[in-house]
């Protein structure tokens, strides 16, 4: 039995992160909170723009106009996508896609969210890379908390 093909979206975005809404993430109507949802997209944004500017210190600076074109419910599996759009000096502009896993319907679009990676004392910190990478080649090998880190 062949493994069946995974396709990104007809927005060019692979999705790997998935979350199961659940009660503590509905607001009043029984739907899923925007809030929550916002938190999981810049939780992810953020791991996103660590490994691709290589660097632990990253923080949010701009997110655009959210675009809510559906809803979730409870027990609804749904999927967030991100895709590196533009690299500036000390920055990362990233495009994201929410949408329901069965359904395929779509729940939000993010145009612009921007990370900054900085250093110690929180100023712009130059990372140096103009593409997107696909492996984890940037991953720092030093926590700002632990210190250096023993890879295999």
């Amino acid at each position: 039995m062949t493994e069946p093909q995974w396709h990104p979206s007809e927005d060019g975005i692979n999705f790997h992160t998935r979350k199961w809404v659940k009660p503590e993430d509905l607001n009043a109507n029984g739907t899923l909170f925007g809030g929550s949802l916002l938190r999981w997209i810049d939780e992810e944004a953020a791991i996103y723009a660590i490994i691709q500017l290589g660097n632990y210190r990253v923080v949010t600076k701009l997110i655009s106009e959210i675009n809510f074109e559906a809803s979730a419910l409870q027990g609804d599996l749904i999927e967030m996508g991100l895709t590196a759009t533009h690299f500036g000096r000390t920055s990362l502009t990233m495009r994201a896609v929410v949408r329901n896993m069965i359904t395929r319907k779509r729940i939000l679009t993010i145009e612009r969210l921007v990370f900054v990676s900085v250093d110690e004392d929180g100023h712009p910190k130059p990372h140096g890379y103009t593409d997107i990478t696909f492996d984890r080649d940037r991953m720092p090998h030093e926590h700002p908390a632990a210190g250096s880190i023993s890879l295999a």
